[in-house]
């Protein structure tokens, strides 16, 4: 009885935690982001705005379900500290994914921005002088 104790405290403590830092991550990167993704959107607010809010809603989807698959466990709980070595393994690995996917986002955004920066620095083709197009409705 004593053993399964551990178990429920074990996945409480490793749920709240792991759930709070995701969702101070995902505020972070939310209000944070804000001003990246204007200014990689050419500074459309709205789109802007938009594409951030699904961001953060796909990263929460993806961070909270890996936490809460988390909630299983295959090693040993007979005492206290087990148990916090065991939370401190599955926090670690929430952080690490945490880390990997902020590192993704701003790979790819950059990749967007610079993409955008390209298209605006092309050179327009050469285009004939005004007095010497006539359009062919007006040649006789």
């Amino acid at each position: 009885m004593e053993n399964n104790s551990y178990i429920v405290s074990q996945y409480l403590i490793y749920l709240a935690l792991s759930l709070s830092v995701t969702w101070a991550v995902g505020r972070t990167l939310y209000k944070n982001g804000a001003v990246f993704l204007v200014d990689t959107f050419k500074g459309r607010e709205g789109l802007a705005e938009s594409v951030n809010h699904l961001l953060v809603v796909g990263f929460y989807l993806v961070n909270f379900g890996w936490v809460i698959r988390g909630v299983r466990s295959t090693r040993e709980v007979i005492n206290s500290q087990q148990m916090i070595e065991n939370i401190a393994s599955d926090l670690g690995s929430v952080l690490l994914i945490l880390g990997a996917m902020h590192f993704l986002n701003l790979y790819l955004f950059n990749r967007i921005r610079a993409r955008g920066e390209s298209l605006r620095n092309r050179e327009q083709p050469p285009l004939r002088p005004a007095e010497f197009w006539r359009p062919a409705h007006d040649v006789k």
